[in-house]
C-alpha cells in the first residue's frame, strides 16, 4: 500500500468517526429538547391548575377579589400554554397595574393609617367599579385555559 492509500483510509475513518459523534450529540441535543418541552409542558399544566384554583376561589368568595387578581395575573405572566381564542384576562392586568405601587408585607405594615387607608379606598373602587368584570374573567378561566 502507497503513502496515500493509507492517509485516504486513516481520513475515512477519522470522517467516519466524527460523523459518528456528531449523531451522537445531535442524539443529546434532541433529548434534551424533548425533555425540556416536557418540563415546559408540566409546569404549564401545573400553573393552568393553579390558576383555575384561583379563579374559582374568588368566585366563591374566600379570595379578596384585589388580591386574587393580581395572583392570578402574575402567574397568567408565567403560563406559556395553549390559551382559547376568547379567554379575555385584561381586567387582571388593568387591577396589576393599578396596584403595583402598593406596598406588600412589610412595607404595608410600615405605611402610617392615612396612607393605608388611602390604599384601602383606591382598592374598594377598583373592586366595586371591575367586581363584574373580574367574576366574568374568572368564570371564563374556571372553564380552563387551553383549547
Amino acid at each position: 500500500m502507497t503513502t496515500f492509500t493509507w492517509l485516504a483510509a486513516a481520513g475515512v475513518i477519522i470522517i467516519v468517526a466524527l460523523a459518528a459523534y456528531a449523531y451522537m450529540l445531535w442524539k443529546k441535543v434532541l433529548a434534551r429538547e424533548a425533555e425540556q418541552r416536557a418540563v415546559a409542558a408540566d409546569r404549564n399544566q401545573r400553573l393552568e391548575g393553579d390558576i383555575i384554583i384561583l379563579a374559582n376561589s374568588l368566585l366563591e368568595g374566600q379570595l379578596p377579589l384585589i388580591e386574587g387578581s393580581i395572583r392570578i395575573k402574575v402567574l397568567l405572566d408565567n403560563y406559556y400554554g395553549p390559551r382559547r381564542a376568547d379567554l379575555d384576562v385584561t381586567v387582571f392586568e388593568r387591577i396589576y397595574d393599578a396596584t403595583v405601587h402598593i406596598p406588600t408585607h412589610q412595607g404595608w405594615k410600615d405605611l402610617g393609617k392615612a396612607e393605608r387607608q388611602l390604599h384601602e379606598q383606591q382598592m374598594e373602587t377598583l373592586e366595586r367599579d371591575h367586581r363584574e368584570e373580574i367574576f366574568s374573567a374568572a368564570k371564563n378561566i374556571s372553564r380552563g385555559l387551553g383549547k
